[in-house]
């Protein structure tokens, strides 16, 4: 088969390589289409620590199931060839403390298909039959490559708690953005405003349900919110988010800031009126929930999509990705 393999940081090319083979409890999928995200980037720049190399990335995926593993097809038993099918890449350990007690995504042995393991920028991946939904009739295999992005928005409004009446500011309109906003409209905020520097990105925001736009933050000075999330992972952009907050407010940092960025905070502001701060990271208990809104519509990822770039163009998927060219890209092998 063909593959991407980043054969150290920096370095990556398309290589030809044996097919894997599934073990007893793996399955094989023939990747249909496999979303680019900014941790790719990041395991390319050789930015993403857990990542070993050499690898083949590629975490956000869809497929059809194409052969089985000897006890694959028991648990769970619709699993056969011929579906299509999109897969968890996380990897919990179950076995350490984090594990034991349901938050596998700090699981202390995290590791994740395309991330630490070989992943979905190839033409074959074999992966855990565990890991594996199948996705209903009709969702093609690019919509089913956004389930992993939604469970990751999933699992930060389950993070987030109950936001009915709220007014929310949002910065960031990319993938996540946009997504987030989705789910915050529909859990009830009163009010969405989302802020990015893209206009184009904004009119996307706007047609998805946002109540305001703005290009930056300093642009809504004298606004309060009852929450703030980031979904940009850029520092200034987030430093400017306490400041706009109400008291009782909520501040949670999603999008993923380099290791050695910092954050300055009013330690009495935080006490005197009791600001929270939390964080989301990856995919908990929220892949299946993210099928579901998918495939009933409750989420629409269409208007963030664009053809998608053949394998052999991954360089240039890239590119875009660095440039903040369109909202999504995919890559099909």
């Amino acid at each position: 088969m063909w593959a991407i393999v980043v054969s150290r940081p920096g370095e990556f090319g398309l290589e030809e390589l044996d097919d894997p083979a599934p073990g007893p409890d793996e399955v094989l999928v023939k990747v249909g289409c496999c979303g680019v995200c900014g941790t790719d980037v990041h395991i390319v720049d050789g930015e993403f620590p857990p990542t070993p190399y050499p690898i083949t990335p590629g975490h956000e995926f869809a497929g059809e199931v194409v052969a089985l593993g000897s006890r694959a097809g028991e648990h769970p038993g619709w699993l056969q060839e011929g579906l299509m099918v999109a897969v968890d890449p996380s990897l919990f350990c179950g076995r350490c403390r984090f594990c034991r007690v349901g938050r596998g995504n700090l699981c202390e042995n995290w590791g994740a298909t395309g991330d630490t393991v070989a992943g979905a920028f190839a033409e074959y991946v074999s992966v855990p039959a565990a890991n594996v939904h199948r996705l209903p009739e009709g969702v093609t295999a690019q919509e089913g490559a956004m389930v992993e992005p939604l469970s990751c928005a999933v699992h930060g409004l389950d993070r987030l708690g109950p936001v009915m009446g709220d007014r929310v500011l949002l910065s960031g309109a990319g993938t996540m953005g946009l997504l987030l906003q989705q789910l915050l409209v529909r859990a009830g905020a009163a009010e969405v405003v989302v802020v990015d520097r893209s206009a184009a990105r904004l009119e996307t925001a706007k047609r998805l349900g946002a109540g305001a736009t703005a290009a930056s933050v300093e642009d809504l000075d004298g606004e309060v919110f009852d929450i703030a999330v980031d979904a940009t992972g850029v520092a200034a952009v987030l430093q400017a988010l306490p400041d706009r907050l109400d008291r009782g407010g909520r501040l949670m940092v999603f999008g993923v800031a380099p290791a050695a960025a910092t954050l300055a905070l009013s330690p009495f502001r935080i006490y005197n009126d009791e600001i929270v701060v939390l964080g989301s990271m990856a995919v908990l208990h929220s892949f299946g929930p993210a099928v579901d809104l998918l495939a009933r519509g409750a989420v629409d990822v269409g208007p963030m999509l664009s053809a998608p770039l053949a394998l052999e163009r991954f360089g240039e998927a890239l590119a875009r990705v660095r440039a903040g060219e369109g909202i999504k890209t995919h890559v099909a092998p």
